[in-house]
């Protein structure tokens, strides 16, 4: 946790040991500046997770929707179909650096496996660095149900200029 001095351990145990996080579906969004260490806190909780015997899925979405998107070759070994259901399934899922730019094909994707995720109650963490009032409104209101979401922010200088500081 030095990695991430903002966020104490306590704070993380306290929400990931109890059952009631992955029961209810819960977001966990960590916003923060580039470096601050949101991905690694996402890592340490999905492999907390992965340890208690959740399957779990850990991707930057750049990689999911290219992951999504080779299925689309006639010689993919799997269906797109196949694919996305497995994503939006997945028991426990990491989206790491999500933002909402791209074609709009990838904005739909990403809100279909929010939406789904939401409705089925499938707990999601997700890093950003982007405000949530710049996300589109749809998927805005899939990450951030009060009764469902926990805004974890994560501030300070990145990891790079506290280890120059040394």
């Amino acid at each position: 946790f030095d990695a991430v001095p903002t966020v104490s351990k306590a704070q993380v145990m306290a929400l990931v040991a109890g059952d009631s996080w992955l029961e209810t579906g819960a977001n966990l969004i960590l916003f923060g500046p580039p470096g601050g260490g949101k991905t690694h806190l996402a890592a340490a909780i999905a492999n907390y997770n992965q340890q208690q015997g959740a399957d779990v899925a850990f991707v930057t979405v750049p990689d999911l929707l290219d992951y999504l998107r080779v299925t689309f070759n006639p010689n993919a070994p799997v269906s797109f179909d196949q694919r996305f259901q497995m994503v939006r399934n997945i028991p426990f899922l990491v989206l790491d650096d999500l933002t909402t730019e791209g074609s709009s094909w990838a904005r739909e994707k990403l809100f279909q496996i929010l939406d789904h995720r939401y409705v089925t109650r499938r707990p999601t963490v997700i890093t950003t660095y982007k405000p949530a009032d710049e996300f589109d409104a749809r998927i805005r209101s899939r990450l951030l149900d009060k009764r469902r979401c926990t805004i974890f922010a994560i501030t300070g200088p990145d990891y790079p200029s506290r280890l120059n500081r040394r």
